[in-house]
């Protein structure tokens, strides 16, 4: 039996599809007094019923309630808890939890949570000493961190390779600033470096863009809104600088880091939520009229549904494919970008819509470009 530690991050990834751009500080108050519901506990099952399907048995060291008491025991783990967490539960119970974990000899941690969540475990096996392996399960808004998988079943295979070989790479630990990135500016502080499995990371390019990089937005802008902003067509723009060149050229109203909604050349719903593009999805289709979602790869990781757009979320998408069809879906990249991230990614939280979504889709590159790229 493998012996674990398991912190679970209870409030991780609820202000996502509620447009918040993650849960720390006064956004987890805002995101309970809406109703935001729990994440990151089901997806800790999924991670903990990966190993058990492959016969992985765990001695689950935790904290309890759903920081992972719950969860193991749901998915017939044994566990012994170090740590009596109350409710509701801070960052300071995550660091709580994996300093007591490692007090009690525990070289392997796992973390569900997001970029927050990970840099707390990081910070309580720095205050502890030592170098320990962290395996992250990805349940936040926004992970910037080199080291998580892209799904919690990959941090499952993750775990199990590094249980077989032993073998651990450095990978980096970041956070953003949320305050700054409710505002529209990015601001990336890196904290350190953890031990994780070599393998089934997605880690981050940091490459800067190459010269040229503007002009190949305005030409993928120019060939989207030709062939996709009709009259009486609703445009959900995901975030970033190329779907904000679709805007700039309609001269529409976008948030740089949120998902807006536009019609006939104006922009009707900015910085989004999930009910809120849902309803005028919903709305639209049924009156006759046409919709397209158009999303880019975030950051240097491929991701284009499931990590910092989870506004749109698994009944968005599953109603716009009924209604369009797949190729509702409009990805869009520079070509620099995509030789960067080479996959493509999607982490909905619906399996079986990931397993839908996956297999090759056509990328808009430039104007009279397009180029077959592989979803995983």
């Amino acid at each position: 039996m493998i012996e674990v530690c398991l912190a679970v991050n209870p409030i991780a990834g609820m202000g996502g599809p509620l447009a918040l751009k993650g849960t720390d500080g006064e956004a987890r108050w805002i995101a309970l007094r809406r109703g935001a519901k729990p994440i990151s506990p089901s997806r800790a099952e999924r991670f903990l019923r990966e190993l058990k399907r492959h016969g992985v048995e765990l001695l689950v060291y935790t904290a309890t309630g759903l920081m992972g008491e719950a969860e193991a025991r749901r998915t017939g783990h044994r566990t012994r808890i170090v740590h009596v967490a109350p409710e509701p539960t801070s960052r300071h119970d995550t660091f709580e939890t994996v300093y007591r974990c490692l007090s009690k000899g525990v070289e392997i941690i796992i973390v569900v949570g997001g970029d927050g969540t990970l840099r707390d475990a990081y910070l309580a096996a720095a205050a502890h000493g030592g170098s320990h392996v962290i395996i992250p399960v990805p349940a936040g808004v926004k992970m910037y961190s080199a080291a998580f998988p892209p799904t919690p079943e990959e941090a499952a295979h993750a775990l199990m390779d590094y249980l077989k070989t032993g073998s651990a790479c450095l990978n980096e630990v970041a956070d953003i600033d949320e305050e700054s990135f409710r505002r529209n500016k990015l601001i990336v502080r890196l904290y350190g470096y953890v031990k994780t499995p070599c393998r089934h990371v997605v880690g981050v390019t940091k490459e800067p863009p190459p010269p040229g990089e503007d002009e190949a937005k305005k030409a993928i802008a120019r060939r989207v809104v030709e062939d996709y902003a009709k009259p009486c067509t609703l445009l959900i723009l995901g975030p970033g600088t190329t779907t904000k060149a679709i805007a700039d050229l309609l001269g529409a109203e976008k948030t740089l880091l949120g998902v807006d909604v536009i019609h006939n050349g104006k922009t009707i719903a900015r910085d989004a939520d999930e009910e809120t593009i849902y309803r005028l999805l919903k709305s639209h289709l049924e009156g006759g009229g046409k919709a397209y979602l158009v999303v880019s790869p975030i950051g240097g990781q491929g991701f284009i549904l499931g990590r910092g757009n989870q506004q749109i979320s698994p009944r968005i998408l599953r109603l716009l494919i009924e209604k369009m069809g797949k190729d509702a879906i409009v990805v869009v990249s520079t070509p620099s970008k995509l030789r960067r991230v080479k996959i493509l990614r999607v982490d909905t939280g619906d399996p079986e819509l990931d397993a839908m979504l996956r297999g090759y889709i056509r990328v808009i590159t430039d104007y009279n470009e397009e180029t077959l790229v592989r979803v995983v």
